[in-house]
């Protein structure tokens, strides 16, 4: 997976759903998950996140690693470097600290973009057919999942950094190894021939992990055969100016577009059969120089004139006759590559599907799709299709959204029964809350001065020699503050106001997880019965292990001589339960209606902070559930123990 999500940074704003061309992200609780079938790798989500929650795949140590393994390995630099490290005086300067990192030769890409645009001139001048330009991986993934129909006409040329590669093996033998740096994350994964791929960012991030910098380094230039026109190929219709091809508005044959938006218009005008008699030339980016590789602080103008610097001051120290020859040296290099059509493209619902779910939002007639774009998508129509694949919520729809917010303040204040019912059943998490607050407010207060008796006590403790009859003393302050220390952390731990974090769940794979984390004595045995027809439903995986977690442990520690722990799954359509039974002591009729209630508990001192079922409480009516329990303690009844039985609605209300 070259792009992922980090799911606690993710905030629920929907711009990676905005920017996504291929549509590749879905929500899922509110969460933007990238799928990874649909993903063209290019970026545009990690460069709008403003959280940081989206993120692409780090191949630095694999880098490093190629670099021990092997002794030939040569870096191909993009031509657009100088667009990131426009801070450093020389272009000598950065290649010699890539050399620094342990590359035998330093190559750049732009001497593959020439021999590109000769090919692809020669395509232009000689062919009957029309082009679509296939040097951006992005682009050519787009055409072929989603726009199959098109995959004949990309250009049957490989890219220039797919070409450099080819011109290092045969220069330098088949067995260098290549890794290309460059501003591009679909370059990752574009190529069997190419070992590693990195960008520029992990580029400055390796270079500052190994320590490497101007002043520790010797300058150097790059190794031949070094590049021509090929600099400018990273800039708005730099293949054009590369391959000296006429894209004049008037004589030329040549349309340009970059972009999010303007390559998927020009491509649905060339599908359409209304770009006729014209090649095209596609960036998935705004040029390569603004490609997710690069440091986000750059601009793209500053940026371009770095780039165009760079090539003019390239073209005037060129040795022209030298390079020529290098060109002629590769015209037999097989540059072909054929695209292949995988068509992703989603089969469209039938109208009265997307009607329903228009009218489930409230969009009875035209006028009431207001196409505002909150939801991500660029239509009403668009985001019903989305939920009706399940790659969005209709609470995505933001004037859906704040109509129902405002119809639940308008039933509630009329509701003065609604309101005296929901009194009576917030009287117990009331009381929670402001024990909660309490809780907080001591263990913020015992943090500090705990913290010092810990340390203090342990280098006591160290420092006291093993005869000293001081030692068993310290031994029990240790003891006794480590006590401490968990009984601030169940403190805090009840008084945090987590949010829930919805997700698909199995509950078999829950409570194999939650299972796993415990310590079973082996007099004790554990079955789990599945007696659902569909185990999946919508909650917090974390928070529900905490809750089965507690119930088990509670469950062990009631049969301190063993016994059988009982864990039953059960479902309907609309819910789920989870009950878990043991045959222990049990618990007493006075206690029953207190066992939820913060710092209860029947365990020996300093067994037990009577917290476990207090949060378990809590978690669950985070969840809209209930928790029940039933048991005995007198024999003459029948046998003992106890069964806590948890009832969670199976999708998030």
């Amino acid at each position: 997976m070259l792009v992922y999500t980090i799911k606690e940074l993710c905030r629920t704003c929907y711009t990676c759903v905005r920017e996504c061309p291929a549509k590749a992200i879905r929500i899922v609780g509110g969460q933007a998950e990238v799928i990874v079938e649909r993903c063209i790798a290019c970026g545009n989500c990690t460069k709008v996140c403003s959280q940081g929650a989206k993120v692409f795949l780090n191949t630095t140590d694999r880098v490093l690693k190629l670099l021990e393994e092997e002794k030939k390995v040569a870096a191909l630099i993009a031509p657009s470097f100088p667009a990131e490290f426009f801070d450093y005086p020389d272009h000598q300067t950065i290649v010699g600290m890539i050399r620094a990192i342990g590359f035998e030769y330093v190559t750049e890409v732009s001497f593959g973009a020439d021999i590109v645009a000769g090919r692809y001139r020669q395509l232009v001048n000689e062919s009957k057919e029309y082009y679509i330009t296939s040097d951006c991986p992005s682009i050519v993934n787009y055409i072929r999942f989603y726009h199959p129909a098109l995959a004949d006409n990309l250009a049957p040329i490989v890219s220039p950094m797919v070409a450099m590669s080819r011109v290092i093996h045969r220069k330098y033998g088949n067995d260098t190894k290549t890794v290309f740096i460059g501003p591009c994350v679909a370059k990752k994964a574009e190529s069997s021939e190419i070992d590693e791929a990195i960008t520029f960012t992990e580029l400055r991030e390796l270079l500052s992990k190994l320590g490497i910098t101007p002043s520790n380094t010797a300058p150097s230039d790059f190794d031949p055969p070094v590049g021509g026109r090929g600099a400018i190929f990273p800039v708005t219709r730099g293949l054009l100016q590369t391959a000296n091809i006429n894209d004049d508005a008037i004589t030329g044959n040549i349309i340009a577009a970059e972009g999010r938006i303007g390559f998927q218009e020009a491509l649905k005008e060339f599908e359409a059969g209304l770009i006729t008699k014209q090649h095209v030339e596609l960036l998935c980016c705004e040029g390569c120089i603004m490609g997710p590789g690069l440091s986000k602080s750059g601009k793209q103008y500053s940026r371009r004139a770095s780039v165009s610097s760079y090539a003019s001051n390239k073209m005037s120290l060129l040795d022209q006759e030298k390079w020529k020859q290098e060109v002629e040296a590769y015209s037999d290099l097989d540059l072909s590559v054929r695209h292949r059509a995988e068509d992703n493209r989603f089969v469209i619902p039938e109208e009265k599907d997307i009607n329903e779910i228009l009218i489930s939002m409230g969009k009875i007639t035209k006028k009431d799709q207001l196409d505002c774009g909150a939801c991500g998508y660029e239509s009403c129509v668009e985001h019903a299709i989305a939920i009706k694949k399940g790659l969005a919520e209709v609470e995505m729809c933001l004037p859906y959204t704040i109509e129902k917010l405002h119809k639940s303040v308008k039933d509630l204040a009329l509701s003065n029964e609604k309101l005296s019912s929901m009194r009576q059943a917030l009287k117990q998490s009331e009381k929670l809350a402001h024990m909660g607050q309490l809780s907080a407010g001591i263990a913020h207060e015992l943090n500090n001065p705990l913290g010092v008796v810990i340390m203090y006590s342990n280098i006591l403790l160290d420092e006291c020699k093993p005869d000293d009859p001081l030692r068993e003393d310290l031994k029990l302050v240790v003891e006794q503050a480590g006590r401490c220390k968990k009984i601030v952390a169940g403190l805090l731990n009840f008084a945090r106001k987590n949010q829930v974090n919805h997700q698909i769940v199995n509950l078999n794979e829950l409570i194999a997880h939650s299972l796993e984390s415990l310590i079973v004595p082996g007099t004790i045995t554990i079955t789990v019965s599945d007696k659902t027809t569909n185990p999946d439903a919508m909650m917090d995986s974390e928070q529900m292990m905490q809750v089965i977690t507690n119930l088990v442990k509670n469950a062990i520690d009631a049969m301190p001589s063993g016994g059988e722990i009982r864990i039953i799954l059960e479902d309907s359509l609309s819910d789920v339960s989870i009950t878990i039974s043991d045959s222990g002591s049990g618990i007493k009729d006075e206690n029953k209606s207190k066992i939820f209630e913060p710092f209860f508990t029947t365990k020996g001192l300093g067994h037990g902070t009577g917290l476990g079922l207090a949060t378990a409480y809590g978690i669950v009516k985070m969840h809209k559930g209930q928790i029940k329990v039933e048991s005995n303690t007198d024999t003459s009844r029948g046998p003992t123990g106890t069964s806590f039985k948890i009832v969670l609605p199976r999708r998030k209300e």
